[in-house]
């Protein structure tokens, strides 16, 4: 796996897998855009997997995207009204339906270039089988510098507001 000494790791030697984080907390297309709002302010996060019926990557959310929330209070709606119309909105009503994925085994400096090309906040994480693996987001390579390089992120909080 190419390490350094001192028990660190060159960039092009970690993968994914590595520094991703690994309890990705996802929604479904049906859900109401308040429990969207609710969730990424709770957990800190910016980005949300939407799955379909049958549990298989369908789009993602970000806290861009409820950016208009946000707009309407700022037009002069109150807190009540924000959270009304936030509860008529479905997830699939302002989710992105192309989302970018990479494998656990994708080099992290490969996914960086993607992330920085691209403009993204993240990539999700996909297994073989299609299924969401982890999340990996600018928040995690942000740690993985200040940690001196070392892999082995086991679970996480995704990613801070």
């Amino acid at each position: 796996r190419g390490g350094t000494p001192g028990g660190t790791q060159t960039v092009g030697a970690v993968r994914v897998a590595d520094v991703m984080s690994r309890e990705v907390r996802t929604l479904r297309r049906n859900d109401v855009l308040k429990l969207a709002d609710d969730v990424m302010q709770m957990a800190r996060i910016r980005h949300l997997p939407v799955l379909d019926e049958d549990g298989a990557l369908a789009g993602i959310v970000s806290q861009r995207d409820l950016f208009r929330g946000a707009l309407a209070r700022a037009l002069g709606y109150g807190q009540t009204a924000q959270d009304r119309l936030l509860g008529m909105l479905r997830v699939k009503d302002v989710m992105t339906n192309q989302v970018e994925t990479c494998a656990p085994e994708t080099p992290l400096a490969e996914a960086g270039r993607i992330m920085g090309e691209r403009k993204l906040g993240c990539l999700v994480v996909v297994d073989a089988a299609g299924a969401v693996a982890g999340i990996l987001t600018e928040s995690d390579f942000v740690r993985h510098v200040v940690e001196g390089g070392r892999g082995g992120r086991a679970s996480g909080g995704s990613e801070p507001s």
